[in-house]
């Protein structure tokens, strides 16, 4: 078997978690009677602090319904250039919403300077220049931050952003796909994150190693169109509750384990660094993502190649950067592994 270290979507469901589908009570999700599903987003809202939740395939169906529910066409959703709504999720509240993406300097530690968010809020107001801009809808942000190699942004952060958007009336929504791992990281509660921000998308199957689906939260009326969004992008799901079921076990589960990933991945970020030519500062792996850099694009892709002609599998970021993803299918060995692998391939016998 390979070592597969090229997301943490790639966890293959536990035995457990396997048969807690199979024993999944079941009924029409669409018109609300799957009671597997209805648990989960029970949990989800308890767990995140809001009203409700909602059950979504997946992590940009989530994301795209919480945008579609929070703005309008031609409005504005602010948000990171590096994010992964931004980068990965093909434009899609441009092309299916009409809504106007407005892209904001993402800092190294994965943070929109607050003076540069402040500016990008083209506030109403009445005067011929405000004519120009496309109105703001919702501010988005992103934790942990994938391309900034797993970061977590803190709950002081969040409440600082949560202040500019109140001052301009404006909701802001988290894609928190990886929410759990900024969370035990830094050992506080999901709640300190989730009380300072109107939505959530929570994905199921990255570190938290359900097969399929996210959830997102939120205040009752805003969940209300989002469900109704979900409809619209042909989300709507029958007896879902057999994929659900893998998602209750997730959050119930898979949680405190997240550790053990973060562990592994500094196994990881401890041996690249020791390599001539990699430029990578472990302390900045908070969490299960380590990117490093090779220092070309060339040379990025030929190391790829090369780790899965040997049975280790790897992410090209692009730039000379490579991603590895830590996850319940990685143990520590693999990672000492995958480390002598990279280093056979960079310095061949």
């Amino acid at each position: 078997m390979p070592i597969d270290l090229r997301s943490d979507t790639v966890t293959l469901p536990t035995p457990a978690m396997r048969q807690a589908m199979a024993n999944a009570e079941v009924g029409d999700d669409v018109y609300g009677e799957d009671p597997t599903v209805n648990r989960l987003e029970e949990l989800s809202a308890k767990m995140l602090g809001k009203d409700a939740g909602l059950f979504v395939s997946s992590g940009t169906m989530g994301n795209l319904a919480s945008l579609l529910a929070h703005c309008g066409r031609g409005q504005e959703a602010i948000l990171g250039d590096q994010s992964h709504i931004y980068v990965y999720e093909n434009g899609a509240a441009s092309a299916l919403g009409g809504i106007v993406y407005l892209p904001v300097r993402t800092e190294v530690d994965g943070t929109l300077a607050l003076e540069a968010l402040e500016g990008a809020v083209h506030s109403p107001a009445h005067n011929y220049h405000m004519f120009h801009y496309a109105p703001p809808g919702v501010i988005c942000l992103e934790n942990t931050h994938n391309r900034c190699g797993g970061v977590v942004l803190t709950p002081e952060y969040f409440a600082e952003v949560a202040a500019i958007a109140a001052r301009h009336g404006l909701p802001v929504h988290l894609d928190g796909a990886r929410l759990f791992n900024a969370a035990v990281a830094l050992g506080r509660p999901v709640t300190d994150w989730t009380r300072h921000v109107t939505s959530i998308q929570l994905c199921l199957s990255k570190g938290l190693g359900a097969p399929v689906g996210s959830v997102i939260v939120g205040p009752k009326e805003f969940m209300w169109r989002a469900r109704r969004m979900r409809k619209i992008l042909g989300g709507g799901m029958r007896q879902a509750g057999i994929i659900a079921a893998g998602g209750l076990f997730a959050l119930t589960q898979m949680v405190d384990r997240l550790r053990e990933d973060h562990a592994n991945a500094q196994i990881l970020a401890q041996g690249l660094a020791s390599f001539p030519g990699v430029s990578l500062d472990p302390p900045r792996v908070e969490t299960n993502i380590v990117v490093f850099n090779v220092g070309s694009a060339e040379g990025a892709e030929a190391l790829a190649g090369a780790l899965e002609r040997e049975g280790v599998l790897v992410s090209n970021f692009g730039g000379g950067r490579l991603r590895l993803v830590t996850h319940f299918g990685i143990s520590a060995e693999d990672c000492h592994r995958a480390v002598d692998t990279i280093r056979k391939v960079r310095q061949p016998v």
